[in-house]
């Protein structure tokens, strides 16, 4: 396999199905965020909705379910990838940020959750600040590394039990190091690979993993019509919807998004965060 077919399907995991197996509990209101996330301003906040671990502390696992009375809601994330042994490329001119798209998102007035990986962080630190302030946006954890928690993941190198944990709080450390205060307790598997091992390894991050029912397909695509009209054939109230912020690898979805956008709110759908979405939900 070529470098970049290699790459595409690396990427393609990012937004390429949910796992065969998911822990499932009730969403509630958390009495605290989680330990590894950020710390708000002085002003009290409001904890972000989660859910309930299963037995024995399993990591419970978030996916589309439809809103309460039927609210026309759809959230949009974004999955802002670096793996951990990327930093020659990107010191070699690769961008893997976008600041365009969060720009549009900005001027278009959609909230939305980035999930970010620790070393997308570190490699952008005013960016992920920029995010992680803005209370247009919540950043929630991708891992640090992108590695994979369970394998076969797209050929993505793969994270031992014992450090999944320490991982996602290297993640939350890269983001309190950046600044970002609006940083949720929810995670996002690389690849969205992952087995009941590394939801049992994942029980003492405190966090609730988060999947989704919509792929965009911008993983490098190059066109932008094709990836809207995905995007707004599968969206349903209640839809989570996984694109990227990753400039390189993503080219066409700050366009893709100008399309999305209207084409949805004129169907009525309200954008909203993963926080919000999760918390009007049974």
């Amino acid at each position: 396999m070529s470098v970049f077919a290699l790459l595409g399907a690396v990427l393609v995991g990012c937004g390429g199905g949910t796992a065969d197996t998911a822990a499932r509990g009730s969403a509630s209101p958390s009495a605290s965020a989680s330990a590894g996330a950020a710390p708000g301003p002085a002003t009290v906040r409001k904890a972000p909705p989660t859910m309930a671990p299963g037995p024995g502390g399993v990591t419970p696992v978030y996916t589309r379910r439809a809103s309460q009375g039927g609210d026309k809601v759809v959230a949009l994330t974004f999955d802002a990838d670096m793996t951990a042994d990327q930093g020659p490329r990107a010191a070699g001119g690769e961008r893997f940020d976008n600041p365009g798209l969060i720009e549009t998102l900005r001027r278009l007035k959609v909230d939305s959750t980035v999930f970010m990986t620790g070393r997308w962080a570190e490699e952008y630190p005013d960016q992920a600040r920029s995010i992680g302030t803005d209370p247009r946006f919540e950043i929630a954890n991708h891992s640090y590394s992108h590695y994979a928690f369970a394998s076969p993941c797209y050929g993505l190198p793969t994270v031992e039990k014992r450090d999944m944990a320490a991982d996602v709080r290297r993640a939350f450390d890269a983001f309190r190091k950046a600044g970002a205060r609006n940083v949720v307790p929810y995670f996002r598997f690389p690849g969205g690979c992952y087995d009941d091992e590394a939801l049992r390894a994942l029980g003492p991050a405190k966090v609730t993993a988060v999947q989704w029912d919509v792929v965009s397909g911008d993983a490098f695509a190059k066109d932008a019509g094709a990836v809207a009209e995905q995007v707004l054939a599968g969206v349903r109230p209640g839809s989570l919807v996984v694109m990227h912020c990753t400039r390189s690898a993503a080219p066409v979805t700050e366009q893709a998004v100008r399309r999305i956008v209207p084409e949805l709110r004129a169907r009525g759908y309200r954008f909203v965060k993963v926080s919000d979405l999760m918390g009007t939900t049974p």
